[in-house]
């Protein structure tokens, strides 16, 4: 200090090309790399260590600027605080800031991410996506995570509350799910207003009282013989795939994603198939009649049994469609669409009996299982057999 300060001038700063520091008293330097890039530093001592704190480049900060942040940072030394701390700490509190400011959509495209790899399919991502951009976009999609209250939330399911039961439940835990996730990763605080019970639940009616359930269309059992000559007697995977299907009422994925070489053992007549595969998540074993192993045998030596690969890649979710030469069939078919009643299988056959029963259970996804119908007479009527 007692050599005096603002010992440099604009011209000598703008000649300066020597690598070295150019004091301007006070602890401002200004400092010339090998390079010939120059920036300003202040230099200070506290507790017996010797710091360097940046100011700038020269180019952006001139020698006046840089002056005055001299002699802000001389003034802090002097209040006890350490200058090159305290900027730290500011700049820490304005991530916080930033980072507390992150909108919704983008919250939920981070909690999405974070949790992919634990989901089973990439359906179900972008089943989340879907929803939170179709339905809570619109509302607080753009707005900070640490924003959205109740009254928010409120406006985002109530449009769908009574009219889509089911999705607005959905859309409802996805929102709480990712406002917990903005909460826990320092993004918000506070209660979370797309709670249920004891918050959402004291203004919005319960879903079980709104839910009105309705079954898919079925085929009458009486029409099931014409509808499986006719399947028969079309060609393609598509229509293998869906009578295998119908024979063992498996899902869709399980039919169109079966491994014939490690799943199915036609000795035993029994399709097993991976935990992977299913929907529990648990292995599951499919009996095979005799006319479900005549449909496989029929297929093509390959990966999959009922189509290519390229098929398999095709749109997944499509439901299944059968149809005639004449156009005939134009129901949406799926394994539990065929209304069975109990007097044409008689009511032996039709009891109840346990899932893991080893005998000719189905894996229908019912309440109720029933016991395929083993007598000719019966397996002729139904036209399956």
């Amino acid at each position: 200090m007692s050599r005096g300060v603002h010992r440099l001038s604009t011209k000598t700063v703008e000649k300066a090309k020597e690598p070295g520091y150019y004091c301007d008293g006070g602890g401002l330097y200004l400092q010339v790399s090998p390079t010939a890039s120059k920036s300003w530093i202040f230099r200070y001592t506290r507790h017996a260590r010797s710091h360097e704190m940046g100011l700038g480049s020269e180019r952006d900060v001139s020698l006046a600027e840089a002056r005055t942040k001299a002699s802000g940072a001389r003034r802090q030394l002097v209040g006890g605080t350490d200058p090159l701390a305290a900027r730290e700490g500011h700049r820490a509190q304005e991530k916080l800031q930033k980072a507390g400011t992150i909108s919704f959509a983008g919250c939920a495209r981070k909690y999405i991410a974070s949790h992919r790899e634990g989901w089973r399919n990439e359906k179900h991502a972008e089943q989340w996506q879907n929803t939170l951009d179709t339905y809570a976009g619109p509302v607080i999609g753009e707005l900070a995570v640490k924003d959205v209250d109740t009254a928010l939330v409120l406006r985002v399911l109530e449009q769908i509350w009574s009219k889509k039961p089911e999705t607005a439940s959905r859309v409802r835990g996805r929102v709480e799910r990712i406002l917990d996730y903005a909460r826990v990763r320092g993004y918000r605080s506070g209660e979370n207003p797309a709670r249920w019970r004891g918050h959402l639940d004291k203004i919005l009616p319960s879903a079980l009282n709104r839910k009105t359930r309705e079954h898919h269309a079925a085929l009458p059992y009486d029409e099931l013989p014409a509808f499986m000559k006719d399947l028969r007697g079309q060609g393609g995977n598509a229509a293998r795939a869906l009578e295998l299907l119908i024979l063992t009422t498996a899902r869709t994925g399980e039919v169109i994603g079966c491994e014939p070489q490690k799943e199915i053992d036609l000795k035993k007549a029994v399709w097993t198939i991976p935990a992977g595969r299913m929907k529990a998540g648990k292995e599951h074993r499919v009996p095979l009649s005799p006319q479900a192993i005549k449909v496989i045998e029929a297929q093509a030596a390959g990966t999959y049994l009922t189509c290519s690969a390229e098929a398999r890649r095709a749109h997944r979710s499509a439901t299944w469609r059968c149809w005639s030469c004449s156009g005939a069939w134009a129901a949406k078919i799926s394994p539990c669409m065929v209304s069975v009643p109990r007097s044409v299988i008689g009511r032996r056959n039709a009891r109840p009996i346990p899932a893991k029963s080893a005998k000719w259970s189905s894996p229908m996804r019912s309440a109720t299982r029933w016991k395929r119908p083993t007598d000719a007479a019966t397996c002729s009527r139904s036209g399956v057999c």
